[in-house]
């Protein structure tokens, strides 16, 4: 026993020096004296001597044991760095366990209190004495209620492997006793009962340490029971084999060893056993459903590994349903680790038997997942049922399959291609088997050709035709070597069909092609469709070279096969469309350097034919940039393309000229075929002049005469005015594009601008046009060039295009804004715009809302970019909630842009806004509206919108804020009444409206719109309570609410927001007088805001009234309610003479001039009259409200506190995609047998017990006490004798210093 004292030395040696003010340390101080006492003191002092010896010069940073800078590695300590070897450390522990398995032991829990970041140390006396729940309540009060971190949840470096070293300890801890140690019945006993302990606790730092310390102690006793359970086999293995020997060769004394060996194992089997039950049933059991989700996913996941390592005692029904429970999780995180968990299983298909009931139970519910709204979540229900496809095709039925099939079109890359996936191994798994040794089948005998052809049956049964592309996405990471067979697909698509093969019908041919398509961009691109892609991605060398091979076999097949695949669908538009988009992704050095120029000139041949042929828009704009594709100057095909495309629109531009002039000479007299062969060629121009340069052809020219006569004639046919003003537009921009390159002469710009403000003037004449498509396309283009030419394209070093800078009039801008309101903000059923009657088409309505979003967007650029003026925004503004679902997007957006922009002249245009919509319902209802009809209510509601757009930060908007009260109490006082004098102003009601700003106000900025709304008030008004006034005092009241905070923070103005209370406490009670200068000076000092207010308030109409006392700093504003009279005195010939108050009689001194008026104090006596009534009413609904608080809250306890059976399943809720917002946490769901109370996630605050139930009940903080103060706060500051003669009574002189004061102003009530 003498060498107790030096086993942690022994132990430890360098790395530990003991110190004598370690709490630790006293406790094992407390066990080696309490051992060597047994002998004689000596020893004991002697060991208490070196003890402080050791300790000399130690102490604590940081909660930890410092000695000359280096840290005393204790387990935590070990642990914690990370750096030593996991086993060293342990086995270190065990040679001390073996020494003495108390002290081993007592660090090892204080190990755990550590590690749950507690600061408390278990003693030796409390490990002796003291039960697990003493000592854990011990440990919960050790806690610093003022950090909420601990260890598993710190974030940092030092911190990041801290569970990875956690968990290894555990799991090499295990192992490495599993032989001996673990079967004493003591230290797995006492480490099991103390994580059983703190995994009940409600502190969630001890309840998730000790969750996942005891998940991953039952992980390694699986280990250790799946090595006994081989280590049975094999012994009875060596039993059998050697009871079958022959009596003359059998060993009975091996007999014997074998058995006494069977015996052991089967004894330490039993005993590892039932510590697996007291972790499963004492912690697993409870901690599943825990009110933490990283607690429960702990749990899954660990039994998941339980049940993947030992299948033979954990995969069965009683442990598979906790997984299939908790599938049902609210949480995200634990649906995750389920599925994770039972992938495990699934991929093993031994274990597939097992798995039949569990899968047939919750087989609907995986499915469902698939549509989960956590993406992660959903790839792994959908790799979940891959893995079931695998292992059995009868599991799932068809329509199980078709929830999957569909995914492969969803915008989440992930999901679509582990749709892609479970798409792939279903329908394209089983191949036909090629015959060793026989050529390879090229071509539609291919073995692939069967299966293009399903792909192409699956893409024509999904009815999403226009989504090919992600189609193919979806299936290129499993089937690119299906997708890039293009020879196979060109097979099918040129080659006749074999003997008994059925061929390809027009719209199989047309999807095949469209898939090919995307394959040859998917692999010539290599990234994702456009809606899927998360951004460009940096290609690895080996997709690099990937891309250059695809593209070189891309060139070289299609080079060859797209002449004869554009003759044989030459007359097809559709599929001549798609194919004719091919050449964008070719090599086209490979024409050279294959040989292939003899192709080129086939496919030249054949785009030729196609644009003489075809009119579509579509088709003839892929002709010109196939075109445009090819005339690259860096390649020697160049020349031969360029004198093909220049003899092309050579004959396209002489024949437009020569029709042209036929046409126009004819006039009234052109018959339909010369009009189609005009608009025809016109169409071809077109395309073409939108990807080349045709300035060298004088469009411009013809195309004006063209439009100038449709103006004159008001006869031309609608499509050739909507594609001529579309090809003189890109004649201008082509020409700008050659100034902007600073080659051209000043001759060039002079004539561009001519050009330029004479089509904008064509256009706008074309905005009163009687067809609707016309004026859609002058407005367009107009909206384009006035952006274009703005002020804005002479920034960027762009100086010498001033002079082609272009600002609208004011009667551009008003015939802009009418063609908006005429034909962007109408319903749906207005839209006369359908042809062929498909006015309830959902098509032609969506296309038609898409139009008009369209317009909408280019008028919201011109307000943007300051092209026309931001007043005119006032109009788009206005409809902002009765077109909410169609432009609600663009008009907030513009909204934003132009508050970034000025943010006065933005809160002018809302308010102006407002004043129209006002302005509109007086005409349409008159003044005699009534405030509870549908428009006024409706305008309310816009102004609540507006006033959320400004956001929470009112620094940043008080000068914008300031100004919309200005202007809108202008606009309230504007009107005179109609019913004559002493009768509200027209506009009075827009005061209620005005109110939906007033939260915005900053504290001082209330006082000084208060102040400005008084310039415009009579004395007469404050007298008035009719309801025709109560927009004046509702707004009067939501200026004064919030201001009830002591004077100096409000005099201090904008800078004393950052200001202490300390300096607040400092200030001394300014007199009356003074008070009131400032009062006065106020607006006039108020920072930034003060210009907006200019001199108006300098000079109020109203003088103030007088105060009631000389000691107040300023009045309460809490009792200016609707009672209020004191801000406005009577005439001077009505006031009586003044009576001297009580306490003015002992002050002399005090000015006559703040003597209250008798009839004045009659006033106040009734106002303090009603607000007593007020208070009893309030009072009394407050109690009603907390009686009903009390018992919803008595109810939700009673229904937490009760207990759920072992084997009863949680009723929770579904979450898919579908749902909305986020679903609440699992404890909402389910009760729990034990009532864990978490407090918020910053701290770890454990719940008092010498609390009241109610103190976390919101009514019972407005106790009496509490709601006096509100009324007593501003009485405070009023003298007793001034009390005493308002309330009539004697009241105690309580009253506090300005100090307190501050100190109340800066609390609250509360």
């Amino acid at each position: 026993m003498e060498e107790v004292a030096f086993q942690l030395k022994e132990r430890y040696g360098s790395r530990f020096k003991p110190s004598s003010d370690d709490p630790f340390y006293e406790c094992v101080d407390t066990l080696c004296d309490s051992s060597l006492s047994l002998q004689g003191g000596k020893k004991g002092k002697k060991a208490a001597g070196e003890k402080g010896k050791g300790g000399k010069g130690a102490g604590r940073i940081n909660g930890h044991h410092q000695e000359n800078g280096m840290e005393n590695m204790m387990l935590f300590e070990v642990v914690r760095v990370g750096r030593s070897a996991m086993q060293s450390v342990v086995d270190e522990w065990i040679e001390s366990y073996k020494h003495d398995r108390d002290i081993a032991l007592l660090e090892l829990i204080n190990f755990f209190i550590q590690c749950s970041g507690c600061k408390g140390v278990v003693t030796g006396e409390m490990f002796r004495n003291m039960q697990n729940s003493e000592i854990i309540r011990r440990m919960t009060e050790e806690f610093d209620e003022d950090s909420g971190d601990y260890p598993l949840t710190i974030a940092g470096p030092q911190w990041k492997k801290f569970k990875t070293s956690f968990c290894e300890f555990i799991s090499v801890l295990v192992r490495q006793c599993q032989y001996s140690i673990i079967y004493d019945e003591y230290m797995m006993d006492t480490v099991i009962s103390l994580l059983t302990g703190l995994s009940d606790s409600q502190v969630r730092a001890f309840r998730h340490t000790s969750t996942l310390a005891a998940m991953k102690l039952m992980t390694a006793l699986v280990n250790v029971a799946l090595n006994l359970s081989i280590n049975m086999d094999n012994t009875q293995r060596q039993y059998e084999a050697e009871r079958n020997k022959i009596v003359a060769k059998r060993a009975n004394d091996r007999l014997e060893l074998l058995l006494q060996k069977r015996k052991e194992l089967q004894e330490n089997q039993d005993e590892i056993e039932n510590m697996m039950n007291a972790i499963f049933k004492g912690v697993f059991v409870h901690r599943y459903r825990d009110s933490i989700a990283e607690i429960r996913a702990i749990c899954i996941e660990e039994i998941g590994v339980w049940m993947k390592l030992y299948s033979d005692a954990f995969l069965n029904d009683s442990y598979l349903k906790y997984v299939g429970w908790t599938m049902h999780d609210k949480q995200g995180e634990v649906r995750l680790k389920c599925l994770t968990a039972l992938q495990g299983l699934y991929h093993n298909r031994e274990l597939n038997a097992r798995l039949e009931l569990f899968t047939s139970r919750f087989k609907d519910r995986i499915v469902s997942m698939t549509l989960d709204k956590e993406y992660d979540v959903a790839v792994q229900a959908i790799k979940l049922l891959t893995l079931v496809l695998n292992s059995t095709d009868e599991v799932l039925t068809p329509e199980d399959c078709e929830s999957v099939y569909h995914l492969v079109y969803s915008a989440h890359r992930p999901v679509a291609i582990a749709a892609g996936e479970f798409l792939y191994k279903k329908l394209f798994s089983q191949r036909e088997p090629e015959e060793e040794g026989a050529p390879k089948r090229r071509g539609r005998q291919s073995p692939n050709a069967n299966l293009i052809k399903t792909t192409v049956f699956f893409f024509l049964e999904s009815e999403l035709h226009e989504h090919a592309a992600y189609l193919v996405d979806s299936l290129w990471e499993c089937g690119a070597e299906l997708l890039k067979d293009w020879e196979c697909m060109i097979s099918l698509l040129l080659d006749d069909p074999m003997p008994g093969e059925e061929a390809l019908t027009d719209r199989q041919e047309t999807a095949l092609i469209e898939i090919m398509l995307c394959t040859v961009r998917q692999a010539a691109e290599c990234h994702p469709p456009v809606g899927r892609g998360t951004g460009k991605r940096v290609m690895t060398a080996k997709e690099k070279k990937t891309q250059l091979d695809d593209r070189t076999r891309i060139t070289e097949l299609f080079a060859v096969a797209l002449p004869p695949l554009l003759a044989k669908y030459a007359v097809d538009a559709e599929k001549v469309t798609n194919l004719l988009q091919l050449p964008q992704y070719f090599d086209l050095e490979i024409y050279t350097t294959g040989r292939l120029e003899k192709h080129l000139e086939a496919l030249l041949r054949q785009i030729k034919e196609i644009v003489e042929k075809h009119t579509d828009t579509e088709v003839l704009e892929s002709c010109s940039k196939t075109y445009h594709a090819l005339c690259n100057e860096e390649f020697t095909i160049f020349n031969r393309v360029d004198i093909a495309r220049s003899q092309l629109l050579d004959e396209l531009v002489d024949k437009f000229s020569r029709l042209l002039e036929d046409f126009l000479q004819e006039g009234e007299d052109a018959d339909e075929d010369d009009a189609y062969q005009v608009l025809s060629t016109l169409k071809r121009i077109t395309a073409f002049h939108n990807a080349h340069d045709l300035s060298g052809w004088d469009l411009f020219t013809s195309n004006f005469k063209l439009l100038n006569t449709g103006i004159e004639n008001g006869d031309m046919p609608e499509q050739i005015v909507i594609h001529s003003l579309q090809c003189t537009h890109y004649v201008i921009l082509w020409q700008l594009a050659k100034l902007s390159e600073g080659s051209s002469r000043k001759d060039d710009m002079v004539n561009l601008r001519k050009q330029m403000r004479a089509f904008c003037m064509m256009c706008q004449r074309y905005l009163t046009n009687v067809n609707t498509a016309v004026k859609e396309q002058a407005f367009t283009i107009l909206c384009d060039l006035l952006l274009i030419f703005s002020h804005q394209m002479v920034s960027g070093g762009r100086e010498h295009l001033e002079p082609l800078v272009y600002s609208p009039e004011d009667s551009l801008q008003s015939e802009l804004l009418s063609f908006i309101l005429n034909h962007v903000f109408i319903d749906q059923d207005d839209d006369t715009n359908s042809t062929d009657g498909q006015q309830d088409d959902e098509a032609v309505k969506i296309e038609a809302l898409h139009k008009r979003r369209n317009l909408l967007a280019a008028y919201c650029k011109l307000i943007i970019y300051c092209v026309v003026e931001m007043r005119t925004g006032a109009d788009i503004f206005k409809q902002y909630m009765r077109y909410y679902n169609d432009y609600g997007d663009i008009i907030k957006e513009t909204m934003s842009k132009t508050r970034q922009i000025d943010k006065i002249q933005c809160a002018k245009t809302l308010i102006l806004s407002l004043q129209q919509l006002f302005n509109e319902m007086l005409s349409e209802l008159g003044h005699g509206f009534d405030r509870s009809s549908s428009a006024f209510c409706g305008i309310k509601e816009l102004a609540r919108r507006f006033s959320l757009t400004f956001g929470l930060d009112q620094v940043k908007t008080r000068d914008a804020i300031a100004m919309l009260h200005k202007d809108g109490i202008e606009f309230a006082f504007k009107e005179p009444s109609p019913q004559g004098e002493g009768g509200p102003p027209l506009n009075l009601a827009f005061l209620d409206i005005l109110s939906e700003f007033s939260s915005k106000l900053m504290r001082q900025d209330k006082r000084t719109v208060h102040m400005y709304l008084e310039r415009f008030m009579t004395f007469q008004m404050a007298l008035q309570r009719e309801d025709c006034w109560l927009p004046l005092i509702s707004y009067r009241n939501s200026l004064q609410a919030g201001g009830d905070d002591d004077t100096m923070s409000v005099m201090s103005g904008y800078s004393s927001r950052g200001s202490s209370v300390r300096s607040k406490k400092s200030k001394p009670p300014a007199a009356t007088a003074g008070t009131s200068a400032v009062k006065r000076k106020l607006p006039e000092e108020e920072s930034s805001s003060g210009d907006v207010w200019q001199h108006s308030i300098q000079t109020p109409v109203m003088m103030p009234s007088p105060h009631l006392t000389s000691t107040a700093m300023r009045d309460p504003k809490r009792g200016r309610d609707d009672s209020y009279l004191g801000v406005y005195a009577l005439p001077h010939e009505q006031q009586p003479p003044p009576h001297p108050l009580p306490h003015q009689q002992h002050h002399p001194q005090t000015p006559q001039h703040h003597q209250t008026p008798m009839d004045y104090n009659s006033q106040v006596t009734w106002m303090l009259a009603q607000r007593q009534q007020e208070e009893a009413r309030q009072q009394q609904e407050r109690a009603m409200n907390y009686v009903k608080l009390r018992t919803n809250l008595q109810h939700a306890i009673r229904r937490g506190t009760g207990l759920m059976e072992e084997d009863e399943e949680p009723i929770v809720e579904d979450v898919m995609m579908s749902s909305e917002g986020r679903m609440d946490d699992l404890n909402e769901g389910m009760d729990f047998d034990t009532m864990d109370i978490d407090l918020p996630p910053s701290k770890n605050r454990r719940e008092r017990s010498e609390l009241k139930p109610d103190y976390f009940d919101p009514a019972s903080i407005m106790d009496e006490s509490v709601r006096s103060l509100r009324f007593v706060q501003p009485l405070l500051l009023l003298s007793p004798a001034l009390l005493r003669f308002l309330l009539g009574k004697p009241i105690p002189v309580f009253f506090a210093t300005p100090s307190d004061t501050a100190k109340i102003s800066k609390r609250g009530p509360f």
